[in-house]
């Protein structure tokens, strides 16, 4: 397409990230009306006329998940009948997105739902941050720019400068993208073996390889209730290892997250801030900012360039 106006507009999920992508940019947001009728109903306007533009919704699906995923598909739908020429949905966090296969009769994928919903509402493109699984970027036929941040996490542990680092998977799914970041950061690997009696709960079983007297650092694309890294933690713990960091992309923290991470054996955590953080605080957890890494995709879009090199890190 022909580069038309760009301009961008913000949700209600995630304003602080919304206002620093604009920052990065050099632009400003576009003046939007989101409200909610008595009933609970969620209302949408553009104040701002969008006709022929190079549109950017910048809505994530964090919690509350469904309402502002719903806000989203709301924004999209007046986008659409606005006539904005291209529409362009902004997911720092991609709600629904573990259950991306049916692991059970009778359950939904979820994932494969939500990526219908935008393209169905008139998304024509979806840029957003660490999937929890590679496949979902098959279940749309629009284009999806699956941003990492990796390379920012793994730089904040270069920085760290600790000796005799180990990387371990918290899972055996986490174990290639682990493998990855092991190479990387020049790190032997381990792979965390554990059993999961139900959902929410994790039981640690062992540690494949060797962390006695070693720095480990475990990588992740969220923490939610943080029982995973948690039980690994004090498992590896008692292996012997020196210290237990976490990086993880999305930090959900919810329900009692913050009071395991805080008891545990985990001396420090680093997530991103593709999720605002509200409620308590914790000191062990440090939020890197990627206004910087979604504003410039954003810009490379508008631009029609590549936006390849923002997330290879093969």
């Amino acid at each position: 397409m022909k580069n038309n106006e760009l301009k961008i507009f913000a949700g209600s999920s995630n304003p602080e990230l919304a206002k620093d992508i604009a920052s990065y940019m050099k632009s400003d947001l576009g003046r939007i009306d989101i409200k909610r009728f008595n009933d609970g109903e969620q209302y949408v306007r553009f104040r701002d006329n969008v006709r022929g533009t190079d549109l950017f919704l910048i809505q994530g699906s964090s919690k509350p998940v469904s309402e502002n995923l719903m806000e989203l598909l709301i924004m999209i739908d007046a986008a659409k009948r606005s006539s904005a020429e291209r529409i362009t949905a902004v997911m720092p966090y991609f709600g629904y997105a573990r259950q991306d296969r049916k692991s059970a009769s009778r359950e939904p994928i979820t994932a494969k739902l939500v990526a219908n919903l935008l393209e169905k509402a008139g998304a024509n493109r979806v840029i957003t941050l660490d999937l929890h699984s590679d496949q979902i970027q098959g279940f749309f036929d629009v284009p999806l720019d699956n941003l990492t941040t990796r390379l920012k996490l793994m730089q904040y542990v270069k920085e760290k400068n600790l000796s005799d680092l180990v990387v371990v998977a918290p899972d055996a799914g986490s174990a290639k993208s682990s493998t990855k970041v092991s190479k990387d950061l020049g790190a032997e690997l381990a792979i965390v073996n554990k059993a999961r009696p139900e959902a929410g709960v994790a039981e640690v079983m062992n540690i494949i390889g060797n962390v006695k007297g070693k720095n480990c650092v475990m990588f992740d694309d969220m923490i939610d209730t943080a029982g995973t890294i948690c039980a690994a933690a004090d498992t590896l713990k008692k292996e012997g290892c020196k210290s237990v960091s976490v990086c993880a992309t999305h930090g959900l923290f919810s329900g009692p997250a913050l009071e395991r991470i805080e008891e545990s054996g985990i001396d420090f955590v680093v997530v991103t801030d593709s999720i605002p953080r509200t409620g308590k605080r914790s000191e062990k957890i440090k939020v890197l900012p990627v206004a910087d890494l979604l504003g410039e995709a954003i810009k490379r879009i508008h631009l029609n360039e590549s936006v390849s090199d923002l997330f290879n890190w093969e």
